[in-house]
């Protein structure tokens, strides 16, 4: 059971948290009734700061939980996340700075305002949109289930927990939805600092205290089987496939997206991004807690209170509990805590600019600048609470599973938004078939997989072993993108020519 000191500098800790995120306002001014200014916080952010902010953006509660909870659960096949980072960065350094030239150049807010110009097609355009939206939802119930997993582990062995867990949610969404309301990406940004510098204390506090305490990695390491310590042969192509379906997906997120267009400069993005491969250093050593806990026979005994399919999710949060001083415990568990809050705050506005710009104003093109930003406020809480209903009514097991679902459909837009930025031969009507079909053989083969029950494996089998689906899913959407572009391209020659 957690102690005093523990709640009260988790508490104490989390009241500055709030204080960040409403001091945003009155941070670098500007128009916030603008929603370049509001959503972007007025594209004025330098190097250090976008580092923070894509950090908080990237590395959310789900991976400080759901990554070592992979590998708790499966071994070394969950461990694909760190090569998988580490090649998402070099996709970003060759896109992401075109991207935010072009934004710069035309006010694109969104990269859905980037797919409507370049292609002149507003049907693919609101396409984009809905799929980013879509997508995004599950990714925010992540969050919450990574808050959720601090709350459990906090509350343990009090009467009412889930009650008094629920209320404790539903007051941090409120907080939560009040000052990005007022403050925008400028509360966002100045709380991502203020997470990311928890985090990292407590990774690299853990990553030296806890192996001291158990005598060693190698110890941790005697405990579990083979399978923890080298991949099996039989889950290579599922292993590659996971790693490049991943690095693909990952900047085609609407709060990715949001995150590269605050920045200042195209060369500040730049060197951000070079940077960001430490945070991928910072997620090996959260992926290692996946095997420590097994040396740590209190936080064993802990889990094993909790059914099987839930122990996972609490890996972190209860080894942290189980091995540090109570009062860093607190310190740590609101690190892991605000960790789901920030990027929820961020995935939301980035959903709200894309239903306001990219599809309520498709159909309502005139209306004004104040209303078009009060929308998008509204919006950016409505989808924090959707997000809030949405976890206490489904499953963490479930929720988890559509995010590997959410990832399957964005890797979609990539022929738009990324091949766009550079591939001129690309034509709307390709892009549109390509995206349709795209989605719909990700989602039949997620479901046939799953065999039409419960959605627990993104994984298909062919003959070459099991493969993620979004890479199959959006090779398919890539030869119908390009093929059908060659051909309209080459008809159009021959017209051109008689």
């Amino acid at each position: 059971m957690i102690g005093t000191d523990a709640i009260i500098s988790f508490v104490s800790l989390f009241v500055l948290f709030i204080v960040l995120g409403f001091y945003g306002k009155y941070w670098r001014r500007g128009d916030l009734d603008h929603v370049h200014e509001w959503s972007l916080a007025g594209r004025k952010l330098g190097t250090t700061l976008v580092f923070f902010l894509i950090g908080a953006d990237l590395y959310t509660a789900y991976s400080f939980v759901a990554i070592p909870s992979g590998i708790f659960a499966k071994g070394s096949l969950y461990f694909f996340a760190i090569p998988y980072v580490m090649l998402t960065f070099g996709v970003a350094l060759v896109t992401m700075p075109r991207l935010w030239t072009l934004a710069r150049e035309k006010g694109y807010i969104t990269a859905s305002d980037f797919v409507k110009d370049r292609f002149g097609s507003s049907t693919l355009s609101i396409m984009v949109a809905i799929t980013g939206i879509v997508a995004e939802l599950p990714y925010i119930a992540l969050q919450i289930v990574g808050m959720q997993s601090v709350l459990t582990v906090m509350l343990a062995g009090y009467a009412n927990a889930q009650i008094v867990e629920e209320i404790s949610l539903l007051i941090a969404f409120i907080i939560l939805a009040a000052f990005t309301y007022t403050s925008g990406l400028r509360g966002a940004t100045l709380t991502a600092v203020f997470k990311d510098i928890l985090i990292w204390i407590t990774v690299l506090v853990v990553i030296i205290a806890v192996p001291i305490s158990i005598g060693g990695f190698h110890n941790a390491f005697s405990h579990i089987k083979p399978n923890y310590v080298t991949l099996p042969s039989s889950l290579v192509p599922a292993y590659a496939t996971l790693i490049l379906g991943s690095a693909l997906a990952l900047y085609l997120y609407p709060h990715a997206i949001n995150g590269v267009l605050s920045s200042e400069s195209a060369q500040k993005l730049r060197k951000s991004t070079a940077l960001l491969p430490l945070y991928g250093v910072g997620l090996a050593v959260l992926a290692l807690m996946g095997v420590l806990v097994f040396a740590v026979p209190s936080a064993m005994n802990f889990l094993s209170g909790f059914p099987e399919s839930s122990r996972g999710i609490l890996v972190v949060p209860s080894l942290i509990l189980y091995t540090m001083p109570q009062w860093f415990s607190g310190i740590a568990l609101l690190g892991i805590f605000v960790g789901g809050l920030v990027p929820a705050a961020i995935m939301a506005m980035a959903q709200a600019n894309l239903l306001t710009r990219n599809v309520i104003k498709e159909f309502r093109p005139n209306i004004s600048d104040k209303l078009e930003i009060r929308i998008t406020k509204i919006s950016s809480t409505v989808f924090k609470f959707i997000a809030l209903g949405f976890v206490f009514v489904v499953p963490a097991t479930y929720a988890i599973s559509l995010q590997l679902l959410g990832g399957i459909l964005i890797a979609q837009i990539l022929p738009a938004v990324l091949f766009g930025l550079y591939v001129k031969s690309l034509k709307r009507t390709p892009l549109i078939i390509g995206l349709l079909v795209g989605i719909g053989s990700g989602i039949y083969m997620v479901e046939a997989a799953n065999n039409f029950g419960a959605l627990t494996v993104s994984l298909f089998n062919t003959g070459f072993g099991a493969i993620y689906i979004a890479v199959i899913s959006l090779t398919i959407n890539l030869i119908i993108s390009f093929s059908g572009s060659y051909v309209m391209n080459t008809i159009q020659k021959k017209k051109s020519e008689s």
